[in-house]
Formats: C-alpha cells, sequence, structure tokens
C-alpha cells in the first residue's frame, strides 16, 4: 500500500479558481475558450434576469444571446471598475430594456412559463408556486421598463439596493424609488396574494451576489 504524500495539498496551495476578469483578459488575448467558459458561468443567472423582466422565453432568450454577443465584441471597453458579473448583468438588463422599449412583448403562454419556471425551481409545490409565478409575472407587464426592472432586481432576484444601483447605471436612491413606486402599483393587483406562502418562493431572490468569480 501506497504511504500518503509527506506534504498533501491544503487549501493554501490548491489552485485558485480562474477568475471572470482572468477569463476576459485571455479571451481580449486570444484564447478561444475563456469566453465561452465565461458564458457557462453566466447564463443561467441571466436567464433568469431576462426572464423575470421581459415575461416571454422567447424573448428572453434573445435578449441574452444579444447581450452576450454585445460582451464578446465590447469586452475591450470594460475597465474593471466593477465585477465582471455587474458589467454582465448591465449589459443583460439593457438589452431587456431596449426590447420593451422597441416594442410590446407578446402575451406569454401559460405552458411556455411554466416549462421556463421549471428549468430553474425546485419540484416542491409547483403548481401553487405555478400559479403565482405566472400572476407575478403578468402584473410586472404593467409597469413602466425602469421600475419593473428594479423590482426584478432587488425584490426577485435578491440583490441588494446598491448592487442593482451599480447594475442599472443609477443612484441607490433612485432604485428605491423606483420601487417603492412600483410596489404601490402592484399593490392592489396581488393584494390577494398577500398571505400565500408561496409567494416569498416565487417573488424574492436567493441572496444574489456580485462578485468576480
Amino acid at each position: 500500500m501506497n504511504s500518503p504524500p509527506d506534504n498533501p495539498p491544503t487549501a493554501e496551495h490548491a489552485p485558485r479558481a480562474t477568475s471572470d476578469a482572468d477569463l476576459l483578459a485571455r479571451h481580449l488575448g486570444g484564447d478561444p475558450h475563456a469566453f465561452s467558459e465565461i458564458v457557462r458561468r453566466h447564463r443561467d443567472r441571466m436567464w433568469a434576469v431576462a426572464l423575470r423582466t421581459l415575461g416571454d422565453p422567447d424573448e428572453a432568450a434573445d435578449a441574452v444571446q444579444d447581450a452576450f454577443v454585445s460582451a464578446y465584441r465590447k469586452a475591450g471597453s470594460f475597465r474593471g471598475e466593477a465585477a465582471v458579473t455587474t458589467w454582465l448583468h448591465r449589459i443583460v438588463v439593457n438589452a431587456c430594456l431596449d426590447r420593451m422599449r422597441r416594442k410590446s412583448v407578446r402575451p406569454v403562454a401559460d405552458d411556455e412559463l411554466i416549462e421556463a419556471a421549471e428549468r430553474e425551481s425546485p419540484a416542491t409545490d409547483q403548481a401553487g408556486e405555478r400559479e403565482v409565478s405566472l400572476e407575478v409575472t403578468a402584473a410586472l407587464k404593467l409597469l413602466p421598463p425602469d421600475q419593473r426592472a428594479a423590482l426584478v432586481l432587488v425584490d426577485m432576484m435578491g440583490y441588494a439596493v446598491d448592487d442593482a444601483a451599480t447594475v442599472l447605471g443609477v443612484p441607490p436612491g433612485t432604485v428605491k424609488s423606483r420601487c417603492a413606486r412600483g410596489r404601490a402599483k402592484l399593490a392592489p393587483i396581488l393584494s390577494h396574494l398577500r398571505n400565500r406562502s408561496d409567494l416569498t418562493r416565487v417573488s424574492s431572490g436567493k441572496g444574489a451576489e456580485l462578485r468576480d468569480g
């Protein structure tokens, strides 16, 4: 039987995971695989933001694709003033806002939204969560784009106000104001859901963190 190594690797000597910033630098340096890794790391989160903002799986998929194409082409504009994750979120949110401002997003069919939600939600009490998710999504479509984007980031994705402000490129006070106005408009529409235990699970985030991988 082989003896254990004299100096087993410790956490201090373990290989450090490549950061998003390093991957972006490699991409700019000509590494053909670096940007694909960035996409792999962040596409699910970007999809969730786009889906909840637009409420339409097809539009969300197009917005995410547009955002990653834009990020690929504009990688040289990243200055490192914020995390790569924050930079990507800003591009995706802007892609969603552009789509909302250019045209009215078609009403999403129930089965499409349910199928999309199933890809990112656990299977617990799915019937109730689906019903609430559809109602919340329909209500969000009644808000102006800026208020909807702020509420999605803060109330649904769980971002801190300061992080949401960085993503949206506005002061924290503006995010608070947009959220407050949006909540006031949604309150009478969704008041019948106030005592539903599954509303919290559907409409609240999971403690999102914006950090450079």
